[in-house]
């Protein structure tokens, strides 16, 4: 297994890979680009079915935390990490103490957060043994409510701000009875329905746990329909919330929805992809621009987090996403495309104009 002639490999700065026998733990992190400061990126746990899998899932996206962090406007670069395991029968404390003791001996060149697979919880158990972990600080909310590190909350609320930025564009309409499919009930996708559902959005959703189904229909009435009809579900706006690579060929020679927008990462399954969508006269908020509101949040953290500055820096994703399409609609170029060649141009030129103090991330 090569790592310089992967396909996913992006010039990335170093891919560490480890293995504790004592614990089980293998995990690979990859760091991407510190152009613009330390790399912070979650860590997803799951059981992978090869270590190649593993390999090009933190390929892909450590480099979209590179664009998500420039994007977003933060003094941070782009890392990732995965733990090769089944979280919810392999994972245990003495994993996580071994996996703080990989990320304490990398010096601090990459900040590790939640993710897929791993919680507030066990972020605090590898914080036990590394100081470089983000994502765990108890604070209070913009309503003054006591919250955990959890970054669900932000990036739902930065996706619904994308989701409405978007239908403005496309419909010049707010969300009153527009229809959304969500793919995909997680932490996010949940969040995410209530903002829709509150602001009289129409949804449509998908996911393998029955009593989120039935939750959706009791607290939303949302529609629910099978893991493969959520494709071509009636609707305006396509919303996927679960794994990566749902905009594929197959997808996309069913989908009606008008707007794809939602919080997976990778959510392109190829890169021709970003053509095909326009092509097809689709509107695609880029993944890592619309989903940017966790690691905005975590930026924050700090003894002096203030959660309305942070909130207005969440809501700054419309703005970004609104600039990308008045571009696209001008050029004729592909969203994705367009925010790719943004993004690099701002770690290149090792420029940040809103940020949070990377100090307080790393403490």
């Amino acid at each position: 297994m090569s790592v310089f002639s992967h396909k996913h490999f992006a010039n990335h700065e170093n891919v560490h890979f480890h293995h504790d026998k004592k614990s089980g733990l293998k995990a690979i992190v990859a760091v991407h680009n510190t152009n613009l400061g330390p790399a912070l990126g979650g860590c997803r746990m799951f059981p992978y079915a090869t270590d190649e899998d593993a390999l090009s899932d933190v390929l892909k996206l450590s480099r979209g935390m590179s664009y998500k962090s420039a994007m977003a406007n933060l003094a941070l670069g782009g890392g990732k990490s995965v733990i090769i395991g089944d979280p919810k029968t392999e994972k245990t404390p003495a994993l996580l103490h071994a996996m703080g003791d990989f990320l304490e001996s990398l010096g601090g060149q990459y900040i590790v957060a939640e993710d897929s697979g791993t919680s507030v919880p066990d972020l605090q158990e590898m914080a036990t043994h590394s100081k470089y972990v983000a994502g765990i600080q108890s604070k209070m909310d913009i309503n003054g409510n006591a919250i955990s590190g959890d970054p669900s909350p932000a990036t739902a609320y930065g996706v619904y701000t994308g989701i409405r930025a978007a239908v403005s564009f496309r419909y010049h309409s707010n969300l009153n009875g527009v229809r959304v499919a969500i793919q995909g009930l997680g932490n996010v996708g949940m969040y995410l329905a209530q903002h829709l559902y509150d602001a009289g959005a129409i949804l449509t959703v998908c996911d393998l746990d029955e009593d989120k189904l039935n939750m959706a229909r009791i607290r939303w009435n949302a529609n629910v329909v099978r893991l493969n009809e959520i494709f071509s579900a009636d609707v305006d706006v396509f919303a996927p919330c679960a794994m990566g690579g749902a905009i594929n060929d197959d997808s996309l020679a069913v989908m009606k929805a008008r707007i794809i927008a939602g919080a997976a990462n990778n959510q392109l399954a190829e890169v021709r992809h970003d053509q095909t969508v326009t092509n097809k006269g689709i509107l695609y908020a880029p993944d890592y621009v619309i989903n940017a509101g966790g690691i905005i949040d975590v930026s924050y953290e700090g003894a002096d987090y203030n959660a309305r500055v942070s909130r207005q820096h969440v809501e700054s994703i419309s703005d970004t996403l609104t600039e990308i399409f008045e571009r696209a609609k001008q050029t004729g170029l592909p969203t994705k495309l367009l925010a790719n060649q943004i993004a690099e141009e701002r770690m290149n030129a090792k420029k940040v104009t809103l940020t949070g103090e990377v100090e307080r991330v790393a403490s």
